[in-house]
């Protein structure tokens, strides 16, 4: 006996894995044959002759390693990835690069290399947001909810450090699930049906903390959470607990099924340990790195409820370590400037003279391209898409009124671009109402950006096909949004964009908790002390998205993070704009449609939008119209000189 207990207190997790695998249907141990790895890496022979192949070859795309894999019988994504110790140019995603930990995983030394990030106008941002983290309710629930079993089956089999481990993840998990639920004990409020109905009245909120505020409020300052990461990685913990929940369902009910009909498999379960684990890890950061954001949102059709959610604010530290390793770093766009922010948010540590900045005017001549600032509509009105006035029935039927007059001027296809795909279905839903949606179709076809990215390519071909064979028709009109795929991606060249009409000003939700803290933070580079900004903490003051709140501290800014804010809706114009024009015989018009891009900028508390245009479009801008006649009297007379021109 008292051997017995001995040997059982020194079982570690491993040995509690392999009783997992072995367990059968019926509970009783069985005999596997041991086996791991892809057994395509164990023919070294053939990995080497795919290098072989590959070096012969020259460059090949990725079909063609997927086919030369086939044909020697190797794994063609290993084989790639082995040469790149030896190439001398490697072509990756921003991720991968500008990850530490894929970097290594990889096997990319970046020492003395040249590194060249292309669409670098949202680095910054894309960099903090790869280390941004975060875990739903209901994968708190479920991760908690494994672990409680996997420890209540095992506890008297583990070792006394596991134990410990195992118990802090669950007081981890407990303290996440209290601050979501507002709850003491961490339980679900819906217990009965008072205390749901008192769920449905409650108000939702978010709010934000620092990350010792949130570790302190939650009275869990005093754990180690590097070494209990360092646990997670090691232990392979993640894939016991999770293997075993996964074994008890399959023999318990064959395949277990959520209350919402969803089932609950080992993938699922997975990925909610992975974001536990991500937390975890970004709560490691130094305090003012980033801050914690608490969502206490109820589930629905448009989201998933409650959350964490850690996010990154400064990517200097992250982008140094790249900067130093290499010999150089080229930062290469077409919409890079303002080039002082970037400098800002990654390298402010570096001296200018090793900062150098090129820039070189379009290839197509001015004549190619009509920019026009377009205030007022064919009846007359003032267009203003501001948040207070964008929904408004006269604006959007004044919207639809010019877009039935740019249909009889403007040849082959208009890409008409929208702040959201909200606005978007409300414009059109308008428009059809009223019979300007059947005014548009009696000149052009219409089609619409679909929301899933599956669908797009099928939109354009026919979009395309539109354009190409106009009959009876004049060609097509294809109502976008921006930041959606075709703003980012979709070249329009020729017919397929002779004109972009950019429908108001593309400003970020200021009802964005995320997006309030990032502004903050940038405000607060330099000179801390120029201002005082409305703190947002969990103790103090809850944020509802409040749209005016967030204007109150956008204006409360006084360069930086207005600036910051500014960028944001301009970069996102740039980007769209830059849709047409994609070759040196090409020729578009712009629209700018709204009256703050013509308005004096002395008369706004932001800069005037047209001094962030880019240089090449703002050479030639018409700022000021003073009805529509004008602005169709210039389409016509721009259209019809290129028309010449091209014959000519």
């Amino acid at each position: 006996m008292c051997c017995w207990k001995k040997k059982r207190d020194f079982l570690t997790d491993d040995n509690v894995l392999h009783l997992l695998q072995n367990l059968g249907a019926e509970g009783k141990v069985r005999r596997t044959k041991a086996s791991s790895g892809c057994p395509m890496l164990r023919k070294h022979k053939l990995q080497k002759q795919f290098r072989d192949e590959i070096s012969h070859q020259g460059v090949l795309d990725i079909e063609d390693l997927v086919q030369l894999g086939r044909n020697i019988g190797t794994c063609p994504y290993y084989g790639s990835r082995s040469m790149i110790t030896s190439a001398d140019l490697v072509v990756l995603p921003y991720q991968s690069l500008l990850s530490k930990a894929s970097r290594e995983a990889l096997g990319l030394n970046l020492k003395d290399s040249i590194v060249i990030i292309d669409e670098a106008h949202n680095l910054a941002d894309s960099l903090i947001s790869m280390y941004d983290a975060k875990i739903t309710l209901s994968q708190l629930e479920n991760v908690h909810s494994h672990i409680e079993k996997y420890f209540g089956r095992f506890r008297s089999l583990l070792g006394p450090g596991n134990r410990r481990y195992i118990q802090t993840l669950l007081v981890l998990t407990r303290a996440f699930l209290r601050v979501l639920l507002n709850d003491k004990d961490g339980n679900r409020l819906n217990t009965c049906p008072d205390a749901e109905k008192g769920v449905r009245e409650n108000k939702t909120f978010d709010s934000s903390m620092a990350i010792n505020d949130f570790l302190f409020s939650l009275d869990i300052d005093n754990i180690n959470l590097i070494k209990l990461f360092q646990y997670i990685k090691e232990s392979n913990i993640m894939h016991k607990v999770s293997w075993y929940g996964d074994k008890m369902t399959t023999m318990q009910k064959g395949l277990a099924v959520k209350e919402n009909g969803e089932s609950c498999d080992h993938g699922t379960i997975l990925s909610g340990f992975q974001a536990l684990a991500n937390i975890l890890l970004s709560l490691t950061n130094n305090d003012g790195d980033g801050r914690i954001i608490i969502s206490r949102k109820r589930p629905s059709s448009s989201g998933q409820g409650a959350y964490l959610k850690y996010v990154m604010l400064t990517g200097e530290k992250i982008f140094s370590e790249i900067v130093h390793e290499t010999h150089a770093v080229i930062l290469a766009g077409g919409t890079l400037q303002p080039i002082e922010e970037t400098r800002e948010r990654l390298f402010p540590w570096l001296p200018s003279d090793h900062l150098h900045f090129f820039s070189c005017s379009h290839i197509v001549p001015p004549e190619s391209i009509l920019p026009l600032a377009v205030s007022r509509g064919p009846s007359g009105r003032s267009f203003d898409f501001s948040y207070g006035s964008r929904s408004s029935s006269t604006m959007i039927e004044e919207l639809g009124l010019l877009l039935c007059n740019l249909a009889t001027v403007i040849p082959e296809g208009i890409v008409v671009f929208f702040s959201s795909f909200e606005y978007e279905g409300q414009v059109y839903d308008a428009w059809k109402t009223s019979g300007i949606l059947e005014r548009i179709l009696k000149k052009k076809h219409i089609f619409r950006e679909p929301r899933k990215n599956t669908e797009i390519e099928v939109i354009l071909m026919k979009y395309k096909e539109a354009i190409d064979n106009p009959a009876p028709k004049s060609g097509a009109i294809l109502l976008a949004v921006v930041g959606g795929k075709i703003s980012e991606g979709i070249n329009f060249s020729d017919g397929m964009g002779r004109c972009i009409v950019m429908v108001g000003l593309p400003y970020p939700s200021p009802s964005d908790i995320e997006l309030l803290e990032r502004v903050k933070h940038i405000e607060s580079l330099g000179d801390t002390s120029s201002m005082e900004i409305p703190k947002l903490s969990i103790s103090e003051e809850h944020y509802g998205g409040d749209v005016q709140s967030g204007f109150s501290i956008l204006r409360s800014c006084r360069r930086r993070g207005k600036e910051y804010y500014e960028n944001l809706c301009m970069k996102a114009v740039n980007q769209s704009i830059g849709r047409a024009i994609r070759h040196v015989n090409d020729y578009a018009a712009i629209l700018l449609v709204d009256i703050r891009y013509a308005s004096d900028s002395s008369k706004r508390s932001f800069s005037h939008p047209s001094s962030k245009l880019p240089q090449w479009i703002k050479e030639s801008l018409v700022s000021a119209t003073n009805n529509y006649g004008e602005v169709h009297k210039l389409l016509h007379q721009f259209f019809r000189f290129n028309k010449n021109r091209n014959c000519n």
